[in-house]
């Protein structure tokens, strides 16, 4: 399995991982516990994701056979980087094979989801 991190500067990580889970869990098997600050993705392929709060960072990973690993990040992302349109969340993945993984950002340019 290939594995991918991204951390996400934000004020609000709680936040951002719950709205997360719960909108991914209408596509996967999700879970997030406030009170550890810590949420779990199982996805359909038989990737997983982690979200982790942080103080002043929600912390990502994803893990999948590497030809998904950028379909996990881009699902992951993508939704995150609308959820925080007004904090214009910036997540950069980073994979552990040393390769830059992709990036998500809000772009005027980016086709509507």
């Amino acid at each position: 399995m290939a594995r991918s991190e991204a951390r996400v500067t934000t004020d609000r990580p709680a936040r951002y991982a719950k709205q997360l889970a719960s909108h991914l869990g209408r596509r996967a098997q999700t879970s997030w516990d406030e009170e550890s600050g810590l949420g779990t993705i199982a996805f359909a392929n038989g990737g997983t994701g982690t979200l982790t709060a942080t103080e002043g960072a929600l912390l990502l990973a994803v893990e999948a056979d590497a030809e998904h690993l950028d379909l996990l990040e881009g699902v992951v992302g993508r939704h995150l980087v609308r959820f925080g349109t007004r904090d214009e969340l910036l997540v950069t993945w980073h994979r552990d094979n040393g390769r830059p993984g992709t990036t998500q950002r809000n772009s005027e340019d980016e086709p509507p989801h």
